[in-house]
C-alpha cells in the first residue's frame, strides 16, 4: 500500500491516463484486428458455464498461431494456425533443445515439470510446419510451454506426428490452404503430472482441418493409449463430436445452415484420406532407412 501511494505521487496523473488509453487501444486492436486475422469464422468460445474455471482461457497471440490457454489446467485448450503448401526443399531449421516458460502464463509451467512423468512435451502448433511456413521466431514460439501439453510417446512421436505431416503435405496442397484447430480433451477424473500440480493430463486430443473455400472440414480425436501405427481414419469424427467432448464452439460466425452442415459431415473422400491413412511419418521412415542401410 505504501509503495502504491508512493508511485501515485511520483508519476503524474496524465501519465497514468495515457497508459490506460494505450492499454485499452492495444486490447481493442488485439480483439478486433490482430486475433480475427489469425482465425477463421471466429475464435473458439467456451460452451460451458463461465463460473467453471475449467472452461476459462486467455487468448495469446504468437508468431504464426493463436493459443487459447488455460492457466487452471496448465494446457492450451485450443490452438489455431493456417497452413499453405510448403515450398519443396525449404530451409530446415534446427530444433530448439528445450521448452520455455511463457512470461504471460500465470502458473509458470517449466520444462522440468515433465521430467520423469512418462509424457512428452506435445506440441499443438507443430514445430515443423510452423518453422517451414513462418520462420525462426515462429518456431521458437512453438516451444513456449503455453503451446505444450502432455502426450504419451507413442502418440506424440508416431500417430500425432503422422497427422501433422498429413495436414501440411497432403491436406494443405489439396485445398490450397487450410485452417487447423487443435487441442486436448479432458475427462474425469482429473489427473496432473507427478512433478507438477500445475499441468493437467489430457485423455485425448482433437484436430480439425478446414478448407475455407470449399466449406469442408475433417476432424479427428486420438486417445493417449495408441500404439502409433493405427490408420488415421480410425479416429475420424465430426466437428460436432469435438464440440461435445471439449465444450468449445467453433466457426460460430458462419451462417447457421452452413455451420450445421459442415460440423455434422464426415467426408474423408474429399480429403483423399485413404492416400495417407496408413502412411508412416517422416521420422519413422528415416529410422527404417537407416536400419535398412546397415550391413
Amino acid at each position: 500500500m505504501v509503495l502504491g501511494r508512493w508511485l501515485l505521487r511520483l508519476v503524474p496523473p496524465g501519465i497514468w491516463l495515457l497508459a490506460a488509453v494505450m492499454l485499452g487501444a492495444w486490447q481493442v486492436y488485439e480483439m478486433r484486428v490482430a486475433q480475427p486475422r489469425m482465425s477463421w469464422m471466429g475464435l473458439p468460445r467456451a460452451q460451458f458455464d463461465w463460473s467453471t474455471p475449467n472452461s476459462w482461457f486467455r487468448v495469446l497471440r504468437n508468431q504464426g498461431f493463436l493459443v487459447g490457454y488455460s492457466d487452471w489446467r496448465g494446457n492450451p485448450l485450443w490452438v489455431c494456425y493456417r497452413l499453405s503448401p510448403a515450398r519443396e526443399n525449404g530451409p530446415a531449421l534446427k530444433r530448439p533443445s528445450r521448452f520455455y516458460a511463457d512470461w504471460r502464463a500465470l502458473n509458470r509451467v517449466r520444462h522440468e515439470d515433465y521430467a520423469g512423468s512418462g509424457y512428452d512435451h506435445g506440441h499443438m502448433a507443430p514445430n515443423h510446419a510452423i518453422s517451414v511456413l513462418y520462420g525462426r521466431e515462429a518456431q521458437e514460439d512453438t516451444f513456449l510451454l503455453t503451446n505444450i501439453t502432455p502426450q504419451r510417446p507413442n502418440l506424440n512421436r508416431r500417430l500425432w506426428e503422422r497427422l501433422e505431416e498429413a495436414e501440411l503435405d497432403h491436406f494443405a496442397p489439396r485445398a490450397g490452404q487450410v485452417w487447423v484447430y487443435t487441442g486436448p480433451v479432458f475427462e474425469a477424473p482429473l489427473e496432473r503430472l507427478k512433478a507438477s500440480w500445475r499441468v493437467e493430463i489430457p485423455d485425448a486430443f482433437y484436430k480439425i482441418v478446414v478448407a475455407p473455400d470449399s466449406r469442408k472440414a475433417i476432424a479427428f480425436i486420438m486417445p493417449q493409449n495408441v500404439e502409433g501405427n493405427e490408420p488415421l481414419d480410425h479416429y475420424l469424427v465430426s466437428v460436432d463430436s469435438v464440440e461435445r467432448r471439449t465444450g468449445l464452439d467453433f466457426f460460430h460466425e458462419l451462417d447457421d445452415a452452413a455451420e450445421n452442415r459442415m460440423e455434422a459431415e464426415v467426408d474423408p473422400d474429399f480429403w483423399r484420406l485413404q492416400d495417407v491413412a496408413h502412411k508412416a511419418g517422416r521420422y519413422h521412415r528415416a529410422e527404417h532407412q537407416v536400419a535398412g542401410s546397415k550391413p
